[in-house]
């Protein structure tokens, strides 16, 4: 199922590009909308996934948390908060252009990631914030890489929290086994896959249940 360095490098790539595109397209009332991230506008979530993207730029990921990360960028409207995710797109495309296949199996500067496991959730988060933002305004799902990264990552997660055993057998995707031996199989879209494995809705409709949040 993995998507391989190349197609999940130029993936996140896009999809920063796409999410920056996003914001310049926002009004004020838009950017003030509550989101389905408990606590959150639509503009709080932007400030997350900007300041994630500049803690990485700056070489430091993980530097502040979620929490941080908002507050520091109150007050900033939707194109100052896409100029600085451009801004920190330059360092970003450099460092990509230097990952090559030895590098992708090494370690990241995030610690307990290799440099593909920093990557996918890099591109998971962003894709999933940027589904909180269109959701919340009532704009059309995406789908595409972004939604097979996020698959991608959420496997290997619940296989490290020790879900299952069970196969993803999800409409366009190749098959992949969470954990060893016999299990129920997961079959339908993949977006709802993704909303119920982060708590963004019942896994119940899934016919699962409340274990399959990798935050819970």
């Amino acid at each position: 199922m993995a998507l391989g360095r190349e197609r999940t490098i130029q993936g996140l790539q896009e999809e920063w590009t796409d999410f920056s595109q996003l914001l310049r397209s926002l009004n004020q009332e838009q950017w003030n909308t509550p989101s389905r991230c408990e606590g959150w506008t639509v503009g709080d979530v932007a400030r997350h996934v900007v300041g994630t993207a500049a803690d990485v730029a700056a070489g430091q990921p993980g530097t502040h948390t979620p929490e941080e990360e908002v507050a520091e960028r109150q007050g900033r409207t939707p194109k100052e908060t896409a100029d600085e995710l451009d801004a920190a797109l330059v360092p970003l495309q450099g460092m990509a252009q230097i990952i090559d296949d030895a590098a992708w199996e090494g370690p990241s500067p995030a610690p307990d990631f290799t440099m593909r496991q920093g990557v996918t959730v890099l591109f998971y988060d962003v894709y999933v914030h940027g589904d909180d933002i269109r959701t919340a305004l009532g704009l059309p799902t995406r789908r595409g890489r972004g939604l097979e990264a996020s698959v991608e990552y959420l496997a290997e997660k619940l296989e490290e929290q020790e879900w299952g055993p069970a196969t993803l057998a999800l409409d366009g995707m190749e098959k992949v086994s969470v954990g060893a031996g016999d299990g129920a199989t997961v079959t339908g879209d993949p977006h709802p896959f993704v909303l119920a494995a982060t708590g963004r809705s019942d896994p119940s409709e899934l016919g699962l249940d409340s274990t399959v949040n990798i935050y819970a």
